[in-house]
């Protein structure tokens, strides 16, 4: 059974609006954010690849790996901004970063 184009395009708007609904109803937990960015970067990168083969172009698939590669930088700084803040407060709760105010 062959899926169509518009069956695949829904997978990734449903990956993007569910890492939207993660941004906005697990805002307690630093982890938490950090996953739906990735799920939102993700489908991003998926709807560009999708799009690339589609149209037959290669530019897509150049946008999706210059977003993978910051995907990557964010998520090794956000972990050890996360793993560096669980060591001085002792949780990963967004309402005790307003103790880090100088």
């Amino acid at each position: 059974m062959k899926l169509s184009m518009l069956e695949i395009f829904d997978v990734g708007l449903a990956v993007y609006f569910i890492g939207c609904l993660g941004l906005f109803f697990f805002r307690s937990n630093l982890i938490s954010i950090l996953i739906a960015i990735e799920l939102v970067l993700l489908s991003i990168n998926y709807l560009f690849v999708l799009l690339s083969v589609y149209h037959q172009d290669i530019q897509g698939q150049f946008y999706a790996m210059s977003i993978l590669s910051v995907a990557a930088a964010e998520s090794a700084l956000g972990l050890s901004i996360v793993l560096i803040f669980y060591r001085v407060k002792g949780s990963v709760f967004v309402e005790d970063t307003n103790l880090l105010k100088a």
